[in-house]
Formats: structure tokens, C-alpha cells, sequence
């Protein structure tokens, strides 16, 4: 059925309820009594008429007997009965013998008189059935005359029920029976008031109203449970007219935020049957509170405008983008559904209000899109992402098992930080293509590590709370810390894949260096048996041995372990035996004992004296191994070294044989002057477009090369023909060395770099930054008229009172005004201050 099909509806049951809920007897035309007489017997207790007493011939009430008969129907529609009493010229009764009584109409309930009305008070069908039903309901509907009395029964409603105030400039006029009869339907369930004092209508306005139109607040007194909070007034807009208050109660008693957990297309809400547009904010389950915030605070400027629901994404596979934060479904028959980024609140709002918003909203979304595509096809930008976008947009319906991760917002973070040792945390922004990247890998370590005594993995979307991770001083996105006890923290800096991750995570658990205290832990360190949370950790041991008498190099080995925690699994041993333990391994005090597979092998190595940094390079270096396999992972460690590379390039992995060889080299190699190493172009495919920039075409493998990136980019290939030996390689190496070789390539002294530079996200908050809190000296925001109690001329907005300094300075710091936790938005929050000034 269509929304208009379902106004009319809305209308129809309306109409069909009050005539329907009344009593009929007789037909709905004026009736005629031949004698008072006989129309006091015939009247039926609790039964209303009204009654005009006439001569049988009375040429001057012709007009009032038009207007009376005309009513008839109406009245007829509420259980009054309207008779006209014929009375005989010898009558000289009460109503029939003196002459004022001639000139007026007498409502009675029963046999009892309730009130009498002077027939020129009753000129047409509305001043009738308005008068009459005002009379008829005068318990119902209080009629006050100044401020105070409207404050006294809000103060008694207040917690209870809601009430309708009305404000009419006269009585008896066709919006004055518009109330009276709303009230004879809704007087049961609302608490109406009406006035006809302008004074008390320009009280209750903030602006300077018109008081020669009608006008009608709903003031929301049962959600005032506290005596000195006001009930909120939401003003009708349109006309006072039945249907349109009808309308309007129907609204107001609608649910202020509705919660779906299904398709958009198959809701429908009160708001849509009334042809009212409907909003769903996008919400999240780790933001699940700040958004029902932040859609109450919608729903209240859109009350009697529009409805709002709160969609939940985990709960609806909703296949649109990620960032998407708003949803606008109109009761138009066949119209889609519009999904839109929107910023904060002040947008959401003008969405509803100006019709013409979504249409400029997707037109400057189609020009984004466009404007992106002309930059891709200009721009070399997509290659420094492009394969992460594409694995995050091809995965994008994925949902990621992230039960095991704490979720840290504004309220939670440094409580959630100090009730745990040490505690992980994620920062990163949802819209992001690396961060969705990292997260995925973040997951897989949750799941890695589940039930692992200690660790406590958690993470923040920076998206929604920019102004934490800006407290953190948190200035890429993604970063890891792990927080011990809240306060020292160590930023992680390496690769981000599950296993880098997690050997960080593990080897942070454990003081670096760990002090051991016997020869026994010493020795169970080296085999990687203690400590026994990194028993099933295989990871290179270091161990530094130190003699009372070298404690400057043991101070500069604690420190190095500092810099280096998370990173390399190290220990400390400085007991009376330390001279005993080093000797064991053929060097002396000081010392670094490095075990390498679980120490079946472990190498002595002399320490020298030297600063900090020299002993952290020192150590990074002899944890490198001496043949490696090339991957993207350890590449830069390699690279850093800035030394030429011996590499082996192989379709899989090498033979015996070949590795044997090349072993030899690499621990002959004079002083460690080049890198030899080898790359698995099946593990790693990159490898197939870097021989490719070495040579026009792929060359067989396996092939040997010699390839010096810093010094000239000259690319040497070991001869085909020769067997991949020790000697032949060597060989090869010296004619290098004395310039005998031809290279067959040289690379371009271009910098290997990205091609664009980083995102440098601070630079781009910067803008919004003065936009954080309202100056003195701020032009203020113009705001259309206003409604009567605050609300705008343009619709059924609830009154926005405004509030005390105290008030103020609580809603400035929290949460609700912006769409936090449905979408990229930084610079939303930078807006509340300003939102919240317009109170």
C-alpha cells in the first residue's frame, strides 16, 4: 500500500473511531418536540442534548435554526442530540415564558442543565459544536489564563502524563472545535489546556508569535521525572485542523528512536504511513551507546518532521560502503533508499528540512567519485595502495572475529589500562584500507594468543575518538602500544603481519633484559626452556655475561635492551660464576652469548666498549642471519646495512648443495664486506618484477647476482655456465673486485621511494581545529522564527530550551551530537562546541 493510501487510512480509522465509539439513537437531523413537556420525559440519563425553546412560528430565529439544524450531524457524531422544543403560546414556563429565554440554547445531561448558551454565541457549526463540547468536557480541558498556571499543571504531570496546549485567539471558531474535538478522543490519555490570552502564548515563546493564529504545543511532561527539569514543547506546524492534530498526537506518541535489526526496505514505521520521511543512523555494537546518544538527539530535532532508527551493521548484511553513516528512506512509493556520509548532526537535520539536500549531497558525491577517478587515471597515486585497498575491498563482507578484543573508547580507556599489567592497544581509523589491513592481522593474533595468561589485546577507532588518540599523541594511523600499568608505553615499529605481532606481544610479557640469578636459568634461557611463557616461542636467545668489573658495559646492555623490548628476546647474567659460564663458550667477560635454534648452537661473541647506540647495532646485527632468505618482511633490515648483495634468486627453494655453497661464502666472506643471501620467487613473488627491471626478459633459474644498490646500482650475473660453488664463486668475486666483469644492468639513481608521500593526517585535521569550541566575539549562527516554545516555523521541532552554565559545560563534553562510530568523520567533533552553544 502506498503512503498516501496509508494517510488516508490513518484518516479514515481516525473519523470512523469517534463516530464509531458514540452511541446512536435516531437519525443525525434536527429533532422536534411538540411541548416542553414532552421532550423532559423523554430525556435519558447521562444522555446530552441541546435544546433551543422557539414559538411555533418565530420569523427572527430562522438563521439560528439553519446554523442549529446544520450542526445537527456533528453533534450527533459526539452523543448530543440536537432538538428544537416548540413552545405553545399558553406556556409560561421557565423556558418558554419569559423572553430571554428565547434567545438562548440549553445543554443538558439527563435532566440536569448544564450550561446555557446565548444564541448569537452559536452563529455557525463551528462555534456550536465547539462551545458545546467545551462545556460538555470542562473537566477534561482546563482553560487557565496566565503563566503560573501552566507551570502548576506541568508541575503535576510531570512523570505522569503528557499534555496538549492549546492557544486559540477566540472561542467558537473552527480551530477551537478542532481542539475540543481531539480532546474528546485523547482526553483520556493527555491532559489537555487551553487559552485564549495572547500574553500567556508570548510567555511561553522565546520570539514574539502571532497571536491571531491558533496555535498547539505538545509538551513532553512523563519523560520529566525531575521536578526542576521543563517538559520539552514541540509545536504543530500546520494548520489546527482534526486531521492535522490527530496527526501530530499520532507522531508524538510514536517510540522517539526506533532499533531494527532487518532490511531497511521491509520497515515501516508510524512516520512513513503519515508520509513523513524515515532516518537510520548506521551504528556499530563497540559504539552501540554513543550512537542511540546521538540518534535521540536527532530524533528530538526531527520530532514531527521525521523518524529515526537505529540500524545496527552487525546485525544487517548491508551491502553499501563502509562509510556510510546515514540512511534516508522517503514514503514515496518505489524510491530506493539513500545511504549518505554525512559529518554530524547539523547535516542530518538539514537533510530532513531542505528537500533539496539529497540531491545536492549525491551530486557532490558523484563529483568526488568522479574527481577520484580522473586522479587515478592522472596520478600514479593508486600504486602506493593499491594491493591493500583491493585485498580489504575484496574481503570488505568478511566480518572479522573480534570478540577477544577489548574495545577502548574516551570513558573506558585509562580505567580499562590500569586494572591490567600490560595491556595492548590497536589505534586506527575504520575508513582506512591499511588499518582494515592491520586489523585483520590483529584478529588472527586475538585468536593466536587466546587464553595466554597477561595479555589483554584492545583497540581504538581513532575515527570515533579523535580526540583520545590525540591526547595519546597518536600521529599515524595504524600504531600499536602495549601500556604496562597504564602509564609507560612502547610503540611497536615493525612489520604488521601475525607472526611480527604476535613475537612483539610475547617477547614484551618479559622484562628486556631479563635478569637471571642462577647458572641452571642461565643455561635454561639458552636452550629457550626459561622463562616458561617463551618455552613455546622459538626465537634467537641473547645472552650478556657480565664480571663485576665491566658494569658501564652491563649499564649500556640494559639500556640497549630497553630500546629494543619487544623485539629480541635478551638476558642478563652478572653472578660470581659469570667468568665460569662465559668460558664454557670460549670468550670472556664481557660477553654476548647468542643461541640460535633452541641452542643447539650457541655462538660466543667479545664485548667491546661502546656507547648505546653502538651496542644496539651491534646486536641487531649478529641476530641477522648468515644466509638469509629475502622476504618483504626482513628486506629493510637487510637494506640497511647498505651493503652489495650477493643474491640467489630460485623458482623454490634451493638444493643442498647450492645451500652448502653459498654458506661457505657467506662466513668466509672478508669482514663482512657484502650480504649473501638467497630469494624464493614462489614464497615471494615479488622477486619476478625485480629481475624483470634487471633485465629485458626473466633469466633461468636459479640465478646468481651481485647487485651493489648504493654505490652506482651495477647488477653482475655469476656466468650461467658455472656450477654454483664456493670456489667458482669466489673466483667470480675477485674479477669483480678488479673490474674484469661487464655488469649487465644498471639500475637508475632514481631513490627507490613511494610515489606520493605519506599521509600526514595531523596537517589535514588542522583546518577544523579552530572550529573545536565557540570565541567570544563569534557572529552567532542565524536560526529561523521559532515556534511558540522554541521551535522553528518550519515544522514539528521540540523546544530547545535554554540551558543553565551548568548544564552547558556537562553536554560540551559528551558524546551524541556527532555520527561517532558510524563513519569517517574527524572533523565532526570538532563542531560540538558549537552544536551545543545552539542549545
Amino acid at each position: 500500500m502506498s503512503a498516501q493510501k496509508d494517510r488516508w487510512v490513518s484518516s479514515l480509522v481516525f473519523l470512523l473511531f469517534c463516530a464509531s465509539s458514540i452511541p446512536r439513537g435516531g437519525s443525525a437531523s434536527l429533532q422536534q418536540e411538540p411541548s416542553p413537556q414532552h421532550y423532559f420525559s423523554g430525556l435519558e440519563a447521562g444522555r446530552a442534548s441541546l435544546a433551543f425553546f422557539s414559538p411555533s412560528v418565530s420569523p427572527g430565529a430562522q438563521p439560528f435554526l439553519e446554523q442549529i439544524e446544520s450542526s445537527a450531524e456533528a453533534l450527533q457524531d459526539y452523543g448530543v442530540s440536537v432538538v428544537k422544543v416548540n413552545c405553545p403560546k399558553e406556556d409560561v414556563s421557565r423556558y418558554c415564558g419569559k423572553e430571554n429565554a428565547l434567545r438562548k440554547a440549553f445543554l443538558f445531561r439527563g435532566n440536569r442543565l448544564i450550561r446555557d448558551f446565548p444564541t448569537d454565541a452559536l452563529f455557525d457549526v463551528n462555534s456550536i459544536v465547539a462551545n458545546v463540547l467545551f462545556a460538555l468536557l470542562f473537566n477534561e480541558v482546563k482553560y487557565i489564563e496566565t503563566l503560573a498556571d501552566l507551570e502548576n499543571i506541568e508541575n503535576v504531570l510531570k512523570g505522569k502524563s503528557n499534555m496538549v496546549f492549546a492557544y486559540v485567539p477566540a472561542t467558537g471558531t473552527a480551530e477551537h472545535r478542532a481542539v475540543m474535538e481531539a480532546a474528546f478522543v485523547y482526553g483520556t490519555i493527555h491532559q489537555f489546556v487551553l487559552t485564549t490570552e495572547a500574553a500567556l502564548l508570548r510567555a511561553t515563546s522565546h520570539d514574539d508569535p502571532d497571536v491571531s493564529s491558533a496555535w498547539l504545543l505538545f509538551c513532553h511532561c512523563q519523560q520529566a521525572t525531575d521536578p526542576a527539569q521543563p517538559c520539552r514543547r514541540t509545536a504543530l506546524a500546520q494548520p489546527l485542523t482534526l486531521l492535522n492534530i490527530h496527526r501530530h498526537l499520532k507522531l508524538m506518541g510514536a517510540p522517539l528512536v526506533t532499533e531494527v535489526a532487518e532490511d531497511p526496505e521491509k520497515i515501516s514505521t508510524v512516520h512513513l504511513q503519515l508520509g513523513l520521511p524515515l532516518v537510520f543512523i548506521l551504528s556499530q555494537k563497540e559504539t552501540y551507546e554513543a550512537d542511540r546518544r546521538t540518534a535521540e538527539f536527532v530524533a528530538w530535532q526531527l520530532l514531527g518532521k521525521a523518524g529515526v532508527a537505529l540500524l545496527s551493521r552487525d546485525l544487517v548484511d548491508l551491502n553499501v560502503l563502509h562509510r556510510s553513516n546515514v540512511a534516508l528512506k522517503t514514503p514515496d512509493e518505489g524510491m530506493p533508499i539513500q545511504y549518505l556520509v554525512l559529518e554530524d548532526t547539523d547535516e542530518v537535520i538539514t537533510l530532513v528540512e531542505d528537500k533539496n539536500k539529497v540531491k545536492q549531497i549525491q551530486e557532490d558525491e558523484q563529483e568526488e567519485e568522479e574527481e577520484d577517478e580522473h586522479e587515478k587515471e592522472n596520478s600514479n597515486q593508486d600504486i602506493q595502495d593499491d594491493q591493500v585497498v583491493e585485498a580489504v575491498s575484496r574481503d570488505k563482507k568478511r566480518e572479522l572475529p573480534l570478540e577477544q578484543i577489548l574495545v577502548l573508547t574516551e570513558e573506558n580507556f585509562h580505567s580499562s589500562l590500569s586494572e591490567a599489567a600490560r595491556t595492548v592497544v590497536l589505534f586506527y581509523a575504520s575508513w582506512e584500507a591499511v588499518s582494515l589491513a592491520v586489523l585483520r592481522s590483529y584478529s588472527e593474533v586475538a585468536a593466536h594468543l587466546k587464553g595466554t595468561p597477561g595479555v589483554v589485546l584492545s583497540r581504538v577507532n581513532c575515527w570515533d575518538w579523535p580526540g583520545l588518540c590525540s591526547q595519546e599523541n597518536v600521529t599515524q594511523f595504524p600504531t600499536m602500544r602495549i601500556y604496562k600499568e597504564g602509564q609507560q608505553s612502547v610503540t611497536y615499529g615493525g612489520m604488521w603481519g601475525t607472526q611480527e605481532l604476535s613475537s612483539f606481544i610475547l617477547l614484551s610479557q618479559v622484562s628486556c633484559p631479563l635478569k637471571l640469578a642462577t647458572m641452571d636459568e642461565a643455561e635454561g634461557y639458552l636452550r629457550g626452556e626459561f622463562p616458561p611463557e617463551l618455552s613455546s616461542h622459538h626465537h634467537t636467545s641473547l645472552l650478556g655475561v657480565f664480571s663485576t668489573a665491566s658494569s658501564k658495559a652491563r649499564e649500556a646492555f640494559e639500556e640497549a635492551g630497553n630500546i629494543l623490548s619487544g623485539h629480541v628476546r635478551m638476558g642478563v647474567y652478572f653472578e660470581d660464576d659469570a667468568l665460569a659460564l662465559s668460558r664454557k663458550y670460549s670468550v670472556s667477560p664481557p660477553a654476548l652469548l647468542l643461541a640460535r635454534s633452541g641452542g643447539r648452537s650457541v655462538e660466543g661473541i667479545a664485548l667491546s666498549k661502546g656507547s648505546v647506540q653502538d651496542m644496539v647495532q651491534m646486536i641487531r646485527y649478529e641476530l641477522l642471519d648468515i644466509f638469509p632468505e629475502i622476504t618483504v618482511p626482513n628486506l629493510p633490515q637487510y637494506l640497511q646495512l647498505g651493503k652489495p648483495f650477493l643474491i640467489l634468486f630460485s623458482a623454490g627453494d634451493i638444493s643442498q648443495m647450492e645451500s652448502k655453497e653459498m654458506l661457505k661464502v657467506a662466513k668466509g666472506r672478508p669482514q663482512q664486506a657484502f650480504v649473501a643471501c638467497w630469494l624464493n620467487l614462489k614464497k615471494t613473488p615479488v622477486g619476478h618484477g625485480i629481475l624483470r627491471t634487471y633485465f629485458s626478459t626473466t633469466p633461468s633459474l636459479p640465478v646468481l647476482l651481485w647487485v651493489n644498490l648504493h654505490a652506482g646500482g651495477q647488477v653482475f650475473k655469476f656466468p650461467s655456465e658455472q656450477s654454483i660453488t664456493e670456489m667458482n664463486i669466489l673466483s667470480w668475486l675477485e674479477k669483480l673486485q678488479a673490474g674484469l666483469e661487464i655488469p649487465s644492468s644498471t639500475l637508475s639513481e632514481e631513490d627507490w621511494k613511494p610515489p606520493l608521500p605519506a599521509y600526514n593526517f595531523l596537517q589535514m585535521m588542522e583546518p577544523s581545529v579552530p572550529e573545536l569550541s565557540p570565541h567570544p566575539g563569534d557572529t552567532p549562527a542565524q536560526h529561523p522564527p521559532k515556534r511558540p516554545g522554541g521551535d522553528t516555523a518550519g515544522g514539528d521541532t521540540p523546544t530547545r530550551e535554554e540551558p543553565s552554565q551548568e548544564s552547558t559545560a556537562e553536554e560540551a563534553g559528551s558524546p551524541g551530537r556527532d555520527l561517532r562510530g558510524t563513519a569517517p568523520r574527524l572533523a565532526a567533533r570538532d563542531k560540538q562546541g558549537k552544536r551545543h552553544s545552539e542549545l
